[in-house]
């Protein structure tokens, strides 16, 4: 249980790093996006070679495709809620980047404590991916929630929220290895990976395009290329 406590706060502290980050300095826009594409390159990899493939290869397709749709459906719902309320009460952006965090980040920590508990130890590939696609994705929520008039300290306590919750869901999966199916770990997979892609096209690429325009593409093949070696060498 103590590693799934260490392993759970370093793959989820980052969240609350790049919160950090954000008040330390102004970043430009097209830093900023430059960081968000890199970031979002980086979760495309870890889509595609940890949480896809893991979950085909533990549970088979259909576990993996059902939660890929449930995850993909429950992104896009809460996303339309927040939107919704977010434009009513006039609130800020970056919302969405910090419910894909939240979306993405229980199932995917979910998934490494259920490896923990499970004997086959930690995928350092996937912890690696995890730590350069949190970083840039609370970096770039924080500096839009701090450019559209959030208090630093309500959004210091908003990602911090979501850190807790992500490090907790390490530990609850290795608490509950042993009640769940080879089936059941695809469809956390495929939840994480389904709520991450929504995420990704509706929200942190478009952020990322619009602010570090003609760069963005590059920058997300960099950050792919590197989680996708990450992959490889583990």
């Amino acid at each position: 249980m103590g590693q799934a406590w260490l392993w759970g706060a370093v793959a989820a502290a980052p969240l609350f790093l790049g919160a950090l980050l954000s008040l330390v300095r102004r970043w430009p826009p097209k830093l900023l996006g430059i960081v968000l594409g890199f970031g979002a390159g980086a979760l495309i990899s870890s889509i595609s070679f940890e949480l896809v493939q893991e979950g085909l290869g533990v549970g088979g397709p259909v576990p993996l495709v059902g939660g890929l749709a449930v995850g993909a459906l429950t992104y896009y719902v809460a996303d339309r809620i927040v939107d919704a309320r977010a434009a009513a009460a006039k609130g800020p952006s970056g919302i969405p980047l910090a419910v894909g965090a939240l979306l993405d980040g229980i199932p995917e920590q979910l998934v490494l404590g259920i490896g923990l508990a499970s004997g086959d130890g930690v995928s350092l590939a996937l912890v690696i991916a995890i730590l350069v696609s949190n970083l840039p994705e609370s970096i770039g929520s924080a500096s839009d929630l701090l450019e559209s008039g959030m208090k630093r300290g309500r959004m210091l306590a908003l990602w911090a929220g979501v850190t807790v919750i992500c490090m907790l869901s390490t530990v609850a999966g290795y608490a509950i290895t042993d009640a769940v199916s080879p089936a059941f770990q695809a469809a956390v997979d495929g939840f994480a990976a389904g709520a991450l892609l929504v995420m990704l096209v509706d929200s942190m690429v478009p952020e990322a395009q619009s602010k570090a325009q003609e760069s963005t593409g590059l920058f997300t093949v960099l950050g792919f290329t590197v989680a996708a070696g990450l992959s490889f060498a583990g």
